[in-house]
This record gives structure tokens, C-alpha cells and sequence, in this order.
């Protein structure tokens, strides 16, 4: 409870039912008697402050997960803070009290990305949840501060729960999750931001998760929101989620039922236009008064902690000026997240990097190359300057060799022109690959195409994947590049993973570039050219097809993700090469044996054994050595840098819940038994060793008693 709760409960004390009501709307009317301001909730920062203007535009929140490292994650947060802080100042000098204008920003997005079909993916983190908690902790802190009661910026966990497509069935889906999966799986990211991260908000989804609207789940927002986890701040709907519970789900009958219900089972301010029926709920003795009482002053007390209600004021927050935005220092900030963000799936023969001392054309082909929309994904800022793959190239390279340039096709239809016959490119790029030594083919997706339902085109897939490969002429451009006899160097550009099995068996190297960003064409360009090395790991399987999965609605995590999947990946999650060389040794745990309550600590030493500084993530993983648990999972990572020789002792400590699992009762047992340890710069997995050479350090802990963790 902040200092400020008292506070805000006197003054929700001194207002009638229509100014209440009125507050619990996204865009609140000011109360003038009350010296209450308006002020519109709704605001986005999920890689950067969106959709107000000029400001930072970071790799999408999946390229933020790839790099692995959590304080990278916390600074981007930082810089959403500060130039939000800023933008909001000057608004506020102009009276603009606007949509997008407000310092709740209703990010980070912490649904496990289960289903690599989903759109919306590129939004969170991956599909393990140790990393999502990890990374969406760091970004919270990032944006709010470590001060309870005086908040930066406001941050919101979403989508709460078990939010993960397929985005056209959103709005009447009911999602079926057992207790073990929504407590080893779909749960953990939230219970992370809201115990340690304080989260200010959580957003509930759009759809049923068994049987109940997430906006109006008692389960989800009573019992294991408030009660189990103890949490404090206030729930937002999705944007006009709660209409679905009448016209969708066919829960309630009608907006008041609808109103009363998510009111009363602890939704605080409604994105949409159902909660004007909360006056006739309350008068009609649907809904207690007390509640929509607490509901506001949940608002009202958020409203202080960030210093912008009466005479709550933050005298630093108010004196950040505009200067502050769009600086050297977040470009700079940028770009370092955008290089340590690319994976570098495959690299033959030290194929990268290229030397430009024995190139004279380079070809750079493909719908993507030149692409702002690219680069930025979806939830995006506007930023001062873009630099496409092609840009970054061309300014990378200046007069050292000559660069060529083809479209190659449309991202997805069969034209790149409207009034053309279909291929109309094809030509352009035969002309490119014939005159030049190597072809960078740009490929991949964008946010038309992959994203939520309603912000992409509804004419391709609704935002999710029809399958994992590229669409429309994409595979008969690249084709035709590999039958040029050029060398091909790939880089995908995509929120999510694709089948790239043809694309392995045929080129000698790719990258994985995300939507990497505003400086991400400098990013990849200084990637190919050797720069610098990439170091990023994928924060999701790369699936050789669709038709392994199980059915996208099919929300049971069995034969997903690495956790649980039975096939071999093609690129498996937590891998990615490196232009130098690491070695890991001197592994070993301070403890064999784990109780409830003890934790062990694990040291290890990693050395860059090449020629070139680089970074590395040390990643551990637990595996129970009993029938029926999950294949080894994520339970501790640390990124270092290193110069070519230097090497480095690390530290990680794996507390009991580590080694625990979740029962089908949803209870959290560390059970005794035999647990697999294993320290190394990957998964222990067949794959990975296959794709890198080296193996993961196994060591074993023991447990002598079973006990409930709690």
C-alpha cells in the first residue's frame, strides 16, 4: 500500500456517482470542482514510446529478448521513461491531454509465445517463461523506478492470461489450460512483474481462458491476482474487451451485465465504452458501491505515485525537458540493442564476415531490404531516421565496391505493381545476381501481414502465419539467387520463426534480424561486414514445419516449445554462433543437494579463446531425472563481454524453485530425486551440439525430501 492510498480515498470519498464512473474510462473527464485533470490511460511503449510522435523506435520487444541480456532490457525501459516523462511535459504545457499523451503505458506484452502462427508474437519475449520474467522484471523496473510511491512511468503486464492467439477467434475463443500449464507456463512472467517487479497495471485478455472472460475472471483477477500474489495496483480491460463477454462470448446478455461483471470481479478502468453502464449497475444494486470505490481510488493513488494529480508533483520528473528526447545517447543505446539483438543462424566455412577487399559488387535483393516498416514492427514510435539493410549497406560500403538493387517481389502478393503481369521483378533481380560476387537477400515479413488482428491486413492471415514459410515470391526469388551460383548470405526479418530448412541446405549464411529497429540496417550491415560479432540467442524454436505443431488452438503445452517438444528443431531455442570463439570450464556448484528453502551456486569460467571481442550468455538449465517432467529448462543465464583472450568467473544462484515443478493440482512441489544440472552457451540438446561442436557442463544435485513450495 502506498503512502498516497489514504489520500486518494479521501478525495474519491468527496465525488458523486457520474464523476466515479466517469474516472473508471480510459479517457476520464476532469472533475474541475475536484481539481481533477482528464487524463487519457491509454498509452503504448512496447519498444519505445508509440504513436505520439518523434521518439526512440527500439527492435521489437522478440529482438530485445534475443539478446539474452535482462540489463539491456532495463535501460530500453529507462529511456521509455524518461522520453515519455519528457513528451508528456511539453503536452501538458499545450494542454494536450490526449489519446497516447499519458505516462501509463500499457507494455510489456509477457504471453509466452507458444505457437510461432501467432502474430502477436513478436510482442513478448519468446516462449520460455525464465526469460519473459527476467526481461519483462528489467523493463518494468526500467520504466517505473525502485521507488513505490513515486513512479517514473506506469507500467502494465499483458495480456493476463494465456493470451496467444490465433488472433481472429480472439474475441469468442475460449482458451482451455490445465492447472499444471497455467502455473508452469502461463502464469510465472506475471507473477515475476507483480512480486518483484511492482507492476503498476495488468491488462486482461480478450479471450476465455477455461470458460471465464479474462476482463471478468474472479480466478484470475481475485484468487490469483490480488489474493495469491497480493497484488496492488489497478487492472485495465483490453480495448473494448468487455463487449465480448455479450456479443462474443455470450457470457452476460447485455453492457450492464457485462459492466457489473468485470467491476465486480476486479477490473478497474474499462478501454472501450461499457463502463458509462456502471452508473445504472450501482443504482440497480448490481454492483456494490464500495467497490467501484476502490476500483477508483486504485486510479487516483496510480494518478499521485506518478506526481500528476493536485498537489502530487515530482519536481524532477517535471523538469525534464524535451531535449530529452531522441538523443545521441538513446540512438547510440539503439543501435547497441539492435547489433546485440541479430542471430546468427548459420555461418559455413567462416563465410561471415565478408571482406570487402575482395568484393567489387554486391547484390541486395528482396521486399524487405529496403523496408522501413521492416524494421520497426508493430506498437511503433516515429523516429527521426530509419536505415533500411540496403541504406546500412550502402553507407557501410560508400565507393569500396558497387551495390546493386532489386526489390525482387512484393512481400506477398505476385506483383510488386498493380498494373503489371505477375514476376515483374524477377528479371531486375536475374540482372543483379548476374553482375554481382555476393547477393544479401532480405526476406521475410512485416507488420501488414504479422501482427494483431485489425492492425494487419485481414486480407493475408488476420496478423497470425498461415504456415512458417516466406510468403508470396519470396522462396522463387531466393531460388533463383541460389541458381545464380553467387554466394547468398540470408537475412530474415520477421517477428517469428520460420521453416528456413531449403534455405540451410543452400546458403552459406543466415541471419536472424527481428524487426531490429530504426538503426537496424546499420545493425546488420556492420554484422556482415565484421564490425563487430553478433552474439544474440533465439528466445524461440525454429520448427523445420508447421506440421509438427499441434493445432493452434490446442493450448495444452505438450509437443511445444523446447520445453516439451519431442522432434528436433532446426534451430533450437537459446542458439546462436558468434564470429570469435568461447570455452567454458571450471564448472561447479557450491551444494549437491537442494531443500525448500536452500538454494546453490553454480561458478563457471568463459573465455574468449578468438580474435575478435564479443559477448556470450552463459545459460543453465535443470532437467528432473523422473518420467514425465519437461526436457531441461532455463533456470539461470548471465551475459559477459570479452576481449580476445580474456576470460571471466560467473556466478548464478539457482534457488529451490529451480529444481520445483508444478503438479496437476497446481501446486508447487520440489519432489525428491536426482536433478540434471547443465552449464553452457546453449541447450544440452542433440541439435545444438550438432550446430556448434560443444557441449553443455552436466552436473547432478539430489534432493532428500519432497515438500510444497509456497
Amino acid at each position: 500500500m502506498s503512502k498516497f492510498r489514504e489520500k486518494a480515498a479521501a478525495l474519491v470519498a468527496q465525488m458523486n456517482l457520474e464523476e466515479k464512473v466517469g474516472q473508471t474510462l480510459y479517457n476520464a473527464p476532469a472533475v474541475e470542482r475536484l481539481g481533477i485533470p482528464s487524463y487519457n490511460w491509454w498509452n503504448e511503449a512496447l519498444h519505445g514510446v508509440a504513436r505520439a510522435g518523434t521518439a526512440t523506435v527500439f527492435p521489437q520487444a522478440i529482438g530485445v529478448a534475443a539478446t539474452f541480456d535482462e540489463e539491456l532490457a532495463g535501460k530500453m525501459g529507462e529511456t521509455v521513461a524518461v522520453e515519455g516523462r519528457a513528451k508528456y511535459n511539453a503536452q501538458q504545457a499545450a494542454g494536450d491531454h490526449d489519446i497516447y499523451k499519458g505516462l501509463t503505458f500499457w507494455a510489456p506484452n509477457v504471453n509466452i509465445f507458444r505457437d510461432p502462427r501467432w502474430g502477436r508474437g513478436q510482442e513478448t519475449f519468446g516462449e520460455d517463461p525464465y526469460l519473459t520474467s527476467r526481461m519483462g522484471v528489467r523493463f518494468v523496473e526500467g520504466v517505473q523506478g525502485t521507488d513505490p510511491d513515486h513512479l517514473k512511468a506506469a507500467a502494465c503486464a499483458k495480456h493476463f492470461a494465456v493470451h496467444s492467439g490465433p488472433e481472429g477467434l480472439r474475441h469468442e475463443f475460449n482458451a482451455e489450460a490445465s492447472l499444471q500449464d497455467m502455473y508452469e507456463t502461463y502464469l510465472p512472467a506475471f507473477k515475476a512483474c507483480v512480486q518483484e517487479g511492482k507492476v503498476e497495471a495488468v491488462m486482461g485478455a480478450y479471450n476465455r481462458t477455461n470458460g471465464e472472460p479474462c476482463c471478468g475472471s474472479k480466478t484470475l483477477l481475485q484468487d490469483i491476482l490480488r489474493k495469491e500474489w497480493g497484488f496492488q495496483g489497478h487492472v485495465v480491460s483490453d480495448c473494448w474487451a468487455l463487449v465480448d463477454f455479450h456479443e462474443h462470448h455470450k457470457i452476460t446478455k447485455t453492457p450492464l451485465e457485462s459492466a457489473a461483471m468485470a467491476m465486480n470481479n476486479g477490473c478497474d478502468v474499462n478501454c472501450g465504452c461499457t463502463f458509462p453502464y456502471l452508473r445504472d449497475a450501482v443504482r440497480g444494486g448490481y454492483v456494490d458501491e464500495k467497490r467501484l470505490d476502490e476500483a477508483v481510488t486504485n486510479l487516483m493513488e496510480c494518478r499521485m505515485k506518478l506526481g500528476i494529480l493536485g498537489d502530487e508533483r515530482q519536481d524532477s520528473q517535471d523538469r525534464i525537458g524535451y531535449d530529452q528526447v531522441d538523443t545521441k545517447e538513446n540512438r547510440e543505446l539503439n543501435l547497441e540493442i539492435a547489433r546485440k539483438s541479430l542471430v546468427l543462424l548459420k555461418n559455413e566455412d567462416n563465410f561471415l564476415p565478408l571482406d570487402l577487399r575482395k568484393i567489387k559488387a554486391i547484390g541486395v535483393i528482396g521486399p524487405n531490404a529496403d523496408s522501413r516498416r521492416a524494421l520497426v514492427g508493430n506498437y511503433e514510435g516515429t523516429a527521426s531516421r530509419y536505415i533500411t539493410v540496403l541504406e546500412g549497406i550502402e553507407d557501410y560500403v560508400g565507393d569500396r565496391a558497387r551495390v546493386y538493387y532489386s526489390e525482387a517481389c512484393h512481400l506477398w502478393q505476385d506483383r510488386t505493381s498493380g498494373l503489371a503481369q505477375a514476376d515483374d521483378r524477377i528479371s531486375e533481380v536475374k540482372a543483379v545476381c548476374r553482375e554481382s560476387d555476393v547477393i544479401v537477400a532480405v526476406m521475410g515479413l512485416d507488420s501488414g501481414i504479422e501482427g494483431e488482428q485489425g492492425d494487419a491486413g485481414n486480407e493475408f492471415a488476420s496478423g497470425d502465419k498461415r504456415d512458417l514459410n516466406f510468403p508470396g515470391l519470396q522462396p522463387e526469388v531466393l531460388r533463383i539467387a541460389y541458381e545464380s551460383k553467387k554466394p547468398v548470405i540470408l537475412v530474415s526479418m520477421t517477428g517469428s520463426a520460420m521453416a528456413l530448412t531449403w534455405e540451410d541446405a543452400h546458403f552459406p549464411a543466415i541471419i536472424q534480424a527481428w524487426y531490429p529497429g530504426a538503426q537496424g540496417g546499420r545493425a546488420v550491415a556492420e554484422a556482415i561486414f565484421g564490425a563487430y560479432s553478433p552474439e544474440g540467442k533465439l528466445p524461440v524454436t525454429f520448427y523445420r514445419t508447421t506440421e509438427e505443431l499441434p493445432d493452434f488452438t490446442d493450448y495444452a503445452m505438450k509437443g511445444r516449445t523446447y520445453r516439451y517438444m519431442e522432434n528436433e528443431a532446426l534451430y533450437p531455442f537459446g542458439f546462436g554462433l558468434s564470429y570469435t570463439d568461447f570455452e567454458l570450464s571450471s564448472a561447479r556448484l557450491d551444494a549437491g543437494q537442494i531443500r525448500a528453502g536452500g538454494r546453490i551456486t553454480l561458478t563457471a569460467t568463459l573465455k574468449n579463446t578468438g580474435s575478435m571481442a564479443g559477448g556470450q550468455t552463459l545459460q543453465v538449465y535443470v532437467k528432473a531425472l523422473r518420467q514425465d517432467t519437461p526436457n531441461a529448462q532455463l533456470k539461470g543465464l548471465k551475459k559477459v563481454y570479452l576481449a580476445p583472450g580474456e576470460e571471466r568467473t560467473v556466478q548464478l544462484t539457482l534457488p529451490d524453485t529451480a529444481f520445483a515443478l508444478y503438479d496437476g493440482e497446481g501446486r508447487h512441489m520440489l519432489q525428491a530425486g536426482s536433478y540434471a544440472v547443465y552449464a553452457g552457451m546453449q541447450q544440452p540438446d542433440a541439435r545444438s551440439r550438432a550446430l556448434t561442436g560443444k557441449s553443455c557442463v552436466r552436473l547432478e544435485v539430489s534432493c532428500a525430501e519432497t515438500a510444497e513450495l509456497k
